[in-house]
């Protein structure tokens, strides 16, 4: 393994926290982080059975407009 590969994989490893801090930082339940992790919005990586996330991903996330998408056809109106 290349030294610049190993420190990425140690970076990596010291931005993951638990889900249960992720959802103290952003300030919602664990169950909304695990449906977004579920949605596939946020990565999540396994370690010694625990399902930990990427703590930049956590702050850096930035929630989309509730509900579908408008349509662009305007076949409701």
């Amino acid at each position: 393994m290349t030294k610049k590969k190993l420190e990425q994989e140690s970076n990596d490893m010291t931005d993951l926290i638990s889900q249960a801090e992720a959802a103290r930082l952003r300030g919602v339940t664990r169950a909304a982080i695990q449906d977004l992790v579920r949605r596939g919005r946020i990565r999540s990586v396994s370690v010694g059975g625990r399902s930990l996330v990427y703590r930049s991903e956590i702050v850096n996330y930035e929630q989309g407009a509730p509900g579908r998408p408008k349509s662009e056809s305007g076949s409701n109106e």
